[in-house]
């Protein structure tokens, strides 16, 4: 079994008043091992983020090893014409080690607003996005005529690195955003699921891709995983609490988090590889001064437990 762990470094990432904490976060990832660096999305937002594809052309410059994607980016607010252009020009420049992981946006309308987009209409639009995204990257000349995108007759060069086509992970944590990865999508990177359900959702996704005659890698089933190092559980939740990104109705953060000493950490991590779980994105629950720390501690006490 192939287990990977990469990391995000926060909702709205770390660091905002110097700009050479990206390089820094890259650093921290080739010193211990990460095999992946998360960028998340947040177009319209009063707290700091960097917008994920340029900043990621940036990572592509200072690691040669480490791969990288979006966690994940809003599909709706975006032309696929122009994001299948930057992915595919991406993922040349870097020689096959950008994955990008798209859904729906944020809950919030003021986006959608703000981008000329019916929230009404996402889901949709998602699967259209991704359907001609694919087609752009693996056909020479395009004509799509669709609910929501119009082009006759184009073509996109440079052609992804990765033949046929970037592999698009999708995000998302209900049956839905499941059904979606076995209908057009490569994998499935979902935030905020037990490890019960991440097991659900994985027969769900497997299942459909079946039904729509496709196949999905066996381990592209990834978890973007919360956690605090401390001496105790107790510590750990009373310290994370206040930065979880977002409370979800029927679970406790204390469910999707892995919280305590580095062997509850390791546990934790167990119980969605048992789930069937291969991928990890974990984000540390902490201030940003306690960032570095925190990739340290899983990189030198937690990886090795399970990158080989």
């Amino acid at each position: 079994m192939s287990i990977a762990i990469g990391y995000v470094p926060g909702a709205f990432g770390q660091g905002g008043g110097d700009p050479g904490f990206l390089r820094e976060l890259v650093e921290v990832g080739d010193r211990y091992g990460y095999d992946s660096i998360w960028l998340s999305d947040r177009i319209v937002s009063d707290r700091f983020s960097l917008e994920p594809m340029i900043a990621l052309s940036m990572v592509a410059a200072y690691s040669d090893r480490m791969k990288f994607g979006t966690s994940v980016l809003a599909m709706p607010l975006r032309n696929p014409v122009v994001l299948a252009k930057q992915i595919a020009t991406l993922d040349y420049l870097s020689q096959g080690r950008f994955f990008p992981a798209v859904g729906l946006g944020q809950e919030e309308p003021e986006e959608y607003e703000a981008c000329g987009v019916s929230k009404e209409d996402r889901g949709r639009r998602t699967d259209e996005a991704i359907r001609l995204m694919r087609r752009l990257w693996e056909e020479e000349n395009v004509t799509h005529e669709g609910m929501f995108y119009s082009c006759h007759n184009v073509s996109i060069t440079p052609k992804p690195f990765l033949e046929p086509s970037t592999p698009v992970w999708i995000g998302g944590r209900s049956a839905a955003a499941a059904r979606r990865v076995g209908r057009v999508g490569d994998g499935w990177l979902v935030s905020s699921a037990t490890p019960e359900e991440v097991g659900e959702g994985r027969e769900i996704m497997f299942s459909t891709a079946a039904e729509y005659g496709r196949e999905i890698e066996d381990d592209h089933v990834g978890v973007l995983l919360g956690y605090y190092v401390a001496s105790s559980s107790e510590e750990a939740e009373a310290k994370a609490e206040q930065y979880v990104t977002r409370a979800r109705p029927g679970a406790h953060f204390t469910e999707y988090s892995a919280l305590g000493s580095t062997e509850q950490i390791c546990q934790a991590i167990s119980r969605y590889v048992d789930a069937g779980a291969q991928k990890f994105v974990v984000r540390p629950l902490c201030p940003a001064d306690e960032t570095m720390e925190q990739l340290e501690i899983m990189g030198t006490e937690i990886l090795p437990q399970f990158v080989r």
